[in-house]
């Protein structure tokens, strides 16, 4: 079974395990999840702000206010593997930030970032506890031995 869930646009680590145990203690708020997201326009140091601090967002039409989680503008841009053409840089600049939670609502990062006013173009997950995405590639597949959350 896949330990948290990815959607269609978004890439990155994703675990499988038979281990229902550690599937709950990694879908629990005791293990952090880091993401790495490429936004619409240059986000501003308030907005960082409002993202630690918790943001109202909607969650099947009931709002929500997410828990206080690590975010930081990222200085250089990743360089990951282009998958797909996001956008042309003829629409306006883009920055990245990382952002690290420790729940894990439908959409979470990708509404977190809208509600601050810089939509998410690219989502990719980096971090499952102490396991990293590291230089694997898309559709990769790395065996680890346990989990070392």
């Amino acid at each position: 079974m896949a330990i948290g869930r990815l959607d269609e646009n978004s890439e990155g680590l994703l675990l499988l395990t038979t281990n229902g145990v550690e599937s709950e203690n990694v879908r629990s708020k005791k293990v952090e999840k880091e993401y790495y997201a490429q936004l619409d326009g240059v986000i501003t140091d308030e907005a960082i702000e409002q993202l630690r601090n918790g943001v109202e967002i909607g969650i099947r039409n009931v709002k929500y206010v997410t828990s206080t989680c690590k975010a930081n503008k990222l200085m250089l841009v990743p360089e990951f593997e282009p998958l797909k053409r996001v956008r042309s840089e003829r629409h306006g600049p883009t920055s990245w930030v990382s952002i690290t939670l420790t729940e894990g609502k439908y959409r979470q990062v990708r509404k977190m970032t809208a509600a601050v006013g810089f939509p998410t173009i690219r989502l990719i997950r980096m971090r499952i506890g102490a396991i990293l995405l590291g230089n694997l590639t898309a559709g990769e597949v790395a065996e680890v031995a346990e989990f070392e959350l």
